[in-house]
């Protein structure tokens, strides 16, 4: 399996690029210190087909996968605008509708998530649950034909921007008795759904909600896919989760990493400029190393995943999502201590990355998490809990 890219993927790279040049860095911090969204650059992404590249050609998307998607969150990344709803909406939620929707469900909600006319947020972690998905309560029963569920959630993103909010719920299995997950398409006007914003210290244009489902009540239809498949139909939409992330926290590490090599190349206290110097070269090859070496995992976990493979993929993905958040966080540092001072003021806006870089590392699973997973998975090693 070759992870190279081909020359269409070159292609979009390249003119991804160019849209998020023309929008930029000082574009985003303008719309997040007004406390709107980035409405013109999501409508023009989506109006060139880049927000639905990787949905099915035949409900108007561009008929690519994870790997085109996560270019497209990467280059706008590199850019200074990256676009946390991508992870979201096309890659979450398009894809578990994609692959496990009814044709009902697919005809009413991919095009719109593919031109960008429609977004969907998602909703897993709970307050009390934390990483831990067998702990999630919010739960879904049946009266008569429709589902009626109750729960909590927090840190959804974007849920106020959104037409409906993809929920993890727990119906019971009438065999088991035991809670086994499932999906539910919930609007965003459905009577006993309401949301709070969550006062983040993070400044970012997406915002943060907790969700309450006071027996909110939906129609059988509510339901994706098979009731006795969640789990499998959850973490088709985990897995590009991780994928995403890597990708965002890829684009992020690239952008405060251009600022900084910039920088050292102009920048003279002495004879030469300050990038001559190994002190400041050195940390800053480390840093591009590092982020170069995250993009080949994520890259062959979006190719696995593209082409069905999703043990495989899980793997991949996990390892991906924590070499770049770890190489996102390097990076910023480096960038930031390279301009000193300055690189602590709003002109040159990387001290914002320094809190921002850390969102991979946490979101959507921890790094200790996924070493977790690599740890009992991957080398078989005996769980501790």
């Amino acid at each position: 399996m070759t992870v190279l890219e081909t020359q269409e993927q070159n292609d979009l790279r390249a003119a991804v690029s160019t849209l998020g040049t023309r929008y930029g860095r000082d574009y985003l911090t303008r719309v997040v210190r007004e406390g709107g969204h980035p409405e013109a650059l999501w409508t023009e992404a989506g109006k060139l087909g880049y927000l639905g590249v990787n949905l099915p050609e035949e409900y108007g998307g561009g008929g690519g996968g994870i790997s085109e998607l996560s270019i497209v969150l990467e280059e706008l990344g590199a850019t200074g605008a990256p676009l946390l709803m991508l992870v979201v909406s096309p890659a979450i939620c398009g894809t578990v509708i994609a692959r496990f929707g009814t044709e009902e469900q697919k005809r009413a909600w991919l095009p719109g998530l593919a031109d960008g006319s429609r977004t969907m947020a998602f909703g897993i972690t709970e307050p009390d649950a934390g990483s831990n998905s067998h702990r999630i309560t919010t739960t879904a029963r049946r009266e008569g034909e429709d589902w009626i569920l109750t729960g909590r959630k927090i840190f959804v993103s974007g849920v106020d921007i959104a037409d409906a909010t993809l929920i993890v719920g727990r119906t019971e299995d009438a065999r088991t008795g035991k809670l086994k997950p499932c999906l539910f398409i919930v609007p965003r006007d459905a009577e006993g759904f309401r949301r709070n914003p969550v006062d983040m210290e993070l400044q970012a244009a997406e915002k943060q909600f907790e969700l309450v489902l006071d027996d909110v009540r939906l129609p059988a239809d509510a339901l994706v896919g098979d009731e006795d498949a969640g789990l499998l139909q959850l973490f088709a939409g985990l897995n590009p989760e991780r994928i995403m992330t890597a990708a965002f926290a890829i684009g992020m590490g690239r952008y405060a990493l251009g600022r900084a090599i910039a920088y050292a190349k102009e920048r003279s206290v002495w004879k030469e400029p300050i990038g001559a110097h190994q002190a400041i070269a050195h940390p800053l090859a480390q840093a591009h190393i590092a982020l170069e070496s995250a993009r080949l995992m994520m890259q062959k976990a979006a190719a696995l995943y593209d082409a069905g493979d999703d043990v495989g993929a899980g793997e991949a993905a996990n390892m991906a999502k924590y070499a770049a958040a770890e190489a996102c966080v390097q990076a910023v540092d480096q960038s930031v201590h390279t301009l000193g001072g300055n690189g602590l003021t709003r002109e040159y806006g990387l001290a914002s990355l320094i809190t921002a870089s850390r969102v991979a590392r946490i979101a959507p699973v921890s790094r200790e998490m996924i070493l977790n997973y690599v740890s009992h998975q991957t080398l078989g090693l005996p769980k501790s809990y």
